[in-house]
């Protein structure tokens, strides 16, 4: 089992769309929850393509995972492409029992620009958007 390392390094950076600094806005729809059993509070399991390979069953975790410590056995460095975005990524290898190939963290949803970088969670509500705003300085 791998677990992502709080590096990461954007390769596709773009530098005219950092100057500017603009980003698509992000929203989904219901049209987005078409294909699975709602509701539901499964984990986030995707395939990605890790130093050329396709893989499997990667956990996106945007916590902790399970608390245990666990014996670092080495360190691996890969690139991770989702869609066309590719960003390097320090691997941390350990031995430890895992239904998942590999465990993506925050660091990595951070350099794809996902929302967990904003630390919001925003949510429909009746006609509006709502948004919870998390605590930078409880989490540190």
């Amino acid at each position: 089992m791998s677990i992502a390392r709080p590096f990461a390094e954007d390769l596709t950076h773009d530098p005219k769309r950092s100057r500017i600094g603009i980003r698509p806005a992000l929203s989904f729809s219901d049209e987005d929850k078409v294909g699975t059993l709602q509701p539901h509070d499964d984990a986030l399991l995707v395939t990605l393509r890790i130093g050329g390979y396709n893989v499997k069953r990667v956990l996106v975790d945007q916590g902790c995972f399970d608390g245990k410590t666990v014996i670092l056995k080495s360190q691996i460095r890969s690139p991770v492409q989702a869609g066309s975005e590719v960003v390097e990524v320090d691997f941390f290898v350990v031995d430890a029992y895992s239904p998942y190939t590999t465990i993506m963290a925050r660091p990595w949803l951070h350099a794809i620009g996902t929302s967990t970088l904003y630390l919001k969670v925003k949510y429909p509500s009746g006609d509006q958007v709502e948004e919870l705003i998390g605590s930078q300085s409880m989490a540190r």
